[in-house]
């Protein structure tokens, strides 16, 4: 009888482990994000990381630059991630919302993301200078271009900085 309870314990354990990871974060892009961060009063975070160079970084890549994993991992959140994790991410985006903050799907919704605990529970990522440096400067393949002075964290911060006005601390 003992047998049976833990047996059914550790079928149920199972359970729900399996189901937990099925339901696992997903990328949703940029436009899962924009719903709720274009809105001049929570900051418009879209449209400021639509006028960086992030946004655009895929669309800097060559050709044979848009078809190599070693491009891509740094020019596109699609292209540095498991395929199976994507949702609605696409390839183009460049250097999207999620390269920083991690996948949206577990912490989108306006309830989640009123508050900085829940939201980071959730799995939302606070980037910090090494999260940055993974590409900035990690090495890069080679024909990369060289870059035109050398990346300081502080200063790259102030330029993509986009608190959100109404985010609980």
């Amino acid at each position: 009888m003992k047998c049976l309870k833990l047996m059914l314990v550790i079928g149920f354990a199972l359970t729900i482990s399996v189901s937990s990871y099925a339901q696992g974060a997903k990328y949703i892009g940029a436009n899962g994000c924009k719903m709720c961060h274009n809105k001049p009063e929570k900051g418009a975070q879209h449209a400021q990381w639509l006028k960086t160079s992030h946004s655009k970084a895929y669309s800097k890549l060559d050709d044979a630059g848009k078809k190599n994993p070693d491009c891509l991992k740094c020019h596109s959140t699609a292209g540095s991630v498991n395929k199976s994790l994507i949702a609605t991410l696409k390839v183009d985006e460049g250097v999207s919302c999620e390269s920083c903050h991690g996948p949206g799907s577990m912490y989108k919704t306006a309830a989640i993301m009123k508050n900085r605990e829940q939201s980071i529970a959730k799995g939302m990522i606070i980037p910090t200078e090494a999260t940055c440096k993974a590409c900035h400067t990690g090495k890069k393949p080679e024909g990369h271009p060289a870059d035109k002075k050398p990346w300081n964290y502080a200063e790259f911060n102030k330029v993509i900085n986009h608190p959100d006005p109404t985010l609980k601390k």
